[in-house]
């Protein structure tokens, strides 16, 4: 959905003529990987950040059209709301210095926003969800004018038959805060997904070897949710460790994967065993891990979701329009994705959309070292780890880490249930051993998971230092302005002060 589009408005024609054409494209992905066809680039690693624009109330501020214009870099686009935005990494050889340099350019790219958007008497933050949101800020006067939102407003909700979006979210079992609460409301708009904000890490590797590297990250999503949670609060309720999951999944809800007449949504269906039905939402952890070929993920696209946004494009099939418009309207938590090379050659990569934005760039970053290497050694195991942990239980774990974060128990490699933490503890070792095989650089690889391994031994995450601050403090105001000076220090989390 980053693309902008030249119609918010579509007719029955439109719908045919862009199935037509996915339908081709479709056939096209698939046969490109049967006869080795996409680029065999060296691995690639690169980022999104989603970020908040907020006022010096700590409200958020709709104004990032004149931000952007003065800001004027490629890099910095627009998201959903006025008071989002997107900063994107310049993609790097996931070696040497790959980490410094990624951490670099996001460290220069956020400085540069902090100070641009003074001229708005504004200030930007990173963090899953803002503690002083409220309902009221999530109107579509606050959306950023643009077709695509437009679009996706109207589809979703004549999707859903005009029913207003439900969202349902009981507190987690490890949340313990004044202000927890079960959440039950209705929002007339997609206006919702505003609320969730990511730090997206993509990962490019050899065709070949993408299906193996796809479902390792469908396994680290849960330990890797619980590492990273950043999100305990919404509408001045704790809720999830990561409530931004799922607020996501319920944003932009189409019908397709819930029953809103009987109450069956995702907060009730951690007590079921089969989750299954939660797969059919267009923001899922998905219904299977993937075979050899991972553009079946493409042609399940096709099967089982309707086209939401049917823009007809000219371009010619060799550069999948249809595709990527498609499957950019839906938002597995694990996504595969199909990008081009400099010299116009297709590729496919991996987005990995389990963790917040924040709380800093240094803790950002390290995660996404945590990812890397671990990623490189389960998907390189003589013994898949696919074939180790079902899929079912790869899902539970995710829903399980993000409503306990860094409390959760959750079932692992031996069939057995574990807290996270032990699993994080051994998935350290991995990730070391993964970046060094990678030829990562040794004070890039040791400075960031020295610093996950603080973070584990004092057990202080994002949203565990958010809870712990609202605990003591009692204050959504005191605790954003806490979080926005000791993120502009630059200090990772496990040393911020209560």
């Amino acid at each position: 959905m980053g693309q902008e589009i030249s119609a918010s408005e579509f007719s029955a024609d439109d719908v045919a003529r862009f199935e037509q054409a996915l339908r081709a494209e479709t056939a096209l992905a698939r046969e490109l990987f049967a006869r080795h066809g996409y680029a065999p680039r060296t691995r690639m690693a690169g980022f999104e950040l989603e970020a908040w624009l907020l006022d010096h109330n700590g409200f958020p501020k709709p104004c990032n059209q004149s931000f952007l214009a003065r800001m004027a870099d490629p890099l910095v686009v627009p998201e959903l709301s006025r008071f989002n935005i997107e900063l994107n990494g310049t993609p790097r050889p996931l070696q040497g210095a790959a980490l410094s340099l990624l951490e670099t350019e996001l460290a220069n790219t956020w400085a540069r926003c902090l100070a641009n958007a003074q001229a708005d008497e504004a200030t930007v933050v990173a963090i899953g969800t803002l503690p002083t949101l409220r309902e009221a800020d999530l109107d579509l006067a606050s959306m950023t004018p643009a077709r695509r939102y437009l679009a996706l407003n109207q589809q979703v909700l004549a999707a859903r038959g005009g029913r207003p979006l439900r969202l349902r979210i009981a507190p987690g079992q490890a949340t313990d805060d004044a202000a927890r609460g079960a959440l039950d409301t209705s929002h007339a708009d997609v206006m919702l997904e505003a609320a969730t904000t990511s730090f997206q890490v993509h990962l490019q590797v050899p065709a070949a070897q993408v299906a193996r590297h796809l479902n390792a990250s469908m396994i680290l999503s849960a330990p890797l949710v619980a590492l990273a949670a950043n999100a305990p609060f919404l509408f001045g309720r704790a809720l999830w460790h990561e409530t931004r999951i799922p607020l996501f999944e319920q944003a932009v809800d189409c019908g397709e994967g819930s029953d809103d007449s009987d109450g069956a949504g995702l907060p009730h269906d951690l007590g079921r065993t089969d989750l299954a039905h939660l797969g059919r939402r267009r923001v899922s952890f998905g219904s299977g891990y993937v075979g050899t070929d991972p553009t079946e993920l493409f042609a399940d696209n096709l099967a089982r979701y309707p086209v939401l946004l049917p823009l007809v494009s000219e371009e010619p099939p060799q550069r999948f329009a249809h595709l990527r418009l498609h499957n950019g309207t839906l938002w597995r938590w694990n996504r595969l994705l199909i990008g081009f090379e400099p010299d116009g050659r297709p590729h496919l990569r991996i987005e990995q959309r389990v963790m917040p934005a924040g709380p800093s760039v240094a803790d950002m970053i390290a995660n996404a070292a945590f990812y890397y290497g671990c990623a490189h050694m389960l998907a390189t195991a003589a013994q898949p780890p696919e074939a180790q942990l079902p899929f079912d239980a790869a899902r539970r774990n995710f829903y399980l880490a993000a409503r306990d974060g860094l409390g959760a128990t959750i079932r692992w490699l031996d069939g057995r249930d574990h807290p996270v933490t032990e699993v994080l503890a051994e998935l350290l070792a991995q990730a070391r051993e993964g970046l060094a095989r990678l030829d990562i650089d040794t004070a890039d690889r040791e400075r960031s998971l020295d610093l996950l391994a603080a973070r584990l031994r004092t057990r202080r995450n994002g949203a565990a230092w958010q809870l712990a601050h609202h605990a003591r403090h009692h204050d959504f105001f005191h605790l954003t302005a806490d979080y926005l000076a000791h993120q502009r220090s630059g200090r990772p989390v496990h040393e911020w002060p209560l």
